[in-house]
Parts: C-alpha cells; structure tokens; sequence
C-alpha cells in the first residue's frame, strides 16, 4: 500500500519522481541478488576439485567429530532409512526448502520491509563469497560418498527432481563445508523472525532452519560440524553486515528514508 503524499507540502510530480525512485532501487536490488546468486553457482560449478583431498578432508572431519563424540549421523539416517514414510518428507525439506525459501523471503523483504533488505542481501553476499573461498581452500566431499560407513543418498535414490534443479554444471560435488543450505536458511528465518508479529510465522522462522539442518544430515548430504560453521558464517557476516549498513545510513541519511518500491 502506497504511502500517502501530502499536496499542502509535496511539489507537483513528487510523489511520481518517488515512486519512480522506489521501483528502480527494486529493480537494482533484483539485478544483484540475481547476478550473485549465477556467480555463485558457476563459481561452484566451475571450481575444480581434487577428490583425493576432498576425501581426507572429509575423513578429518568425521574423526573430529568422533573425537568430540557426536559422529551420530550414519545413526540417524539408518532409522529414516528404516521409515520409508519419512525419506520423502526429509528429501523433500532438502530440495524445496531451500531456494524457494530465500528467494520468497527476498522479495517479500523487497516489498514490505525494503529498508531491511540490504542488511540480509549484504549478509547473503558476504556469506556466499566466504563459503567460496573455504570451497577453494577446504574441498570436502558429502558424507553421501562414504556409504562404507553407513550413509545413503536419500535424495538421489528416491527423487529426480534435484539434479534437475541444480544441474551438474552448477554444482560443486566437493563443497559441503561449510553448509550454506543451513546458513542462508538461518538468515532467511531470522529475517522472517525480526520483521513479523505473526505468530504462525514467527514459528515457520524458528521451525523452518531447523528442519533444513535435519534434513541436511538426513539426506547424507552434510556432518554435523558443516550445518554449525555455515550457521556461524551466515551469523558473523549478519552482524557485519547490520555495522556496515548504519555506518552507510549515518553517512547517508537520506537513503535511509527512500520510498516503498511499490509506492
């Protein structure tokens, strides 16, 4: 709903130079989260990997996680495994909760809450672009590709439709340290959580990161430690992104009061 203009105050033609103003920062906004997300995944994609090094980092983590006593994942799995009613839910969370999910968020912060968005697209950016560079540095392999030790991969045996979402061009085997499927999920929720009233969302906020955690573990697809680093990832790049926009608007108050895109 469009903010109202008062005519006692506003110059002929104010209110459409506005509203004009307000729909092209939308389309800007729309312009970078979009060209981020096509470089991250062919930056992904494009990323070659030497699977012997992504196997031992793998195996390094798996026995860290011995160590620590919470390597309970093969565990969990075999008792979904052994329900097939809940293998379909499970790989369901993975593949549809986590695009549709951020993407929603985006353009319902772009249309209601516009003056937040850029904290959470700044987030995402600086994440996504540290999630890279450990994918560089740290290549490790899913714990899907271990199923000596007990690991299926749900998503594959039981559903097409993922590999259709994420073609192999786009997808980088080797990257499941840290977990950006987490991460950004979190970020989304925490959006969701600080920018509503609503009871049935606020819930969906705090429920919905973490059944994608679960379901990350489920679908033999992340460790444990990997849903942690990119939960503390995408936390960190919150906190400077949330300094980096009030130093921006302290400089530059006027951004900080442009109009709704819709107005």
């Amino acid at each position: 709903m469009g903010v109202p203009v008062n005519s006692s105050s506003s110059a002929p033609g104010e209110g459409w130079q506005h509203a004009s103003s307000g729909r092209w920062r939308a389309a800007g906004e729309v312009a970078i989260i979009s060209f981020a997300i096509l470089l991250y995944f062919l930056g992904r994609g494009l990323v070659e990997t030497e699977i012997d090094t992504a196997v031992r980092n793998a195996q390094t983590l798996i026995r860290f996680e011995r160590w620590l006593g919470i390597f309970v994942e093969p565990d969990l799995q075999q008792w979904v495994v052994g329900h097939d009613w809940l293998v379909h839910p499970v790989n369901a969370v993975y593949i549809y909760g986590h695009w549709p999910v951020v993407i929603t968020t985006l353009v319902w912060l772009l249309w209601n809450h516009n003056q937040e968005l850029p904290v959470y697209r700044t987030a995402l950016l600086i994440s996504g672009l540290a999630g890279m560079v450990i994918f560089v540095l740290f290549p490790v392999a899913p714990p899907r590709m271990f199923p000596d030790l007990g690991f299926v991969d749900t998503v594959t045996l039981h559903s097409h439709a993922y590999r259709v979402l994420q073609p192999p061009v786009f997808t980088n085997q080797y990257a499941a340290m840290p977990s950006l499927h987490v991460g950004w999920n979190l970020l989304m929720g925490i959006a969701i959580f600080r920018n509503t009233r609503h009871r049935f969302w606020r819930g969906f906020a705090i429920v919905m990161p973490l059944a994608m955690y679960l379901a990350t573990i489920l679908t033999a697809n992340h460790l444990i430690v990997d849903g942690i680093a990119g939960s503390i990832i995408t936390v960190s790049s919150l906190v400077l992104a949330t300094w980096l926009h009030r130093r921006v608007t302290a400089r530059h108050p006027v951004r900080s009061q442009q109009p709704h895109p819709a107005s």
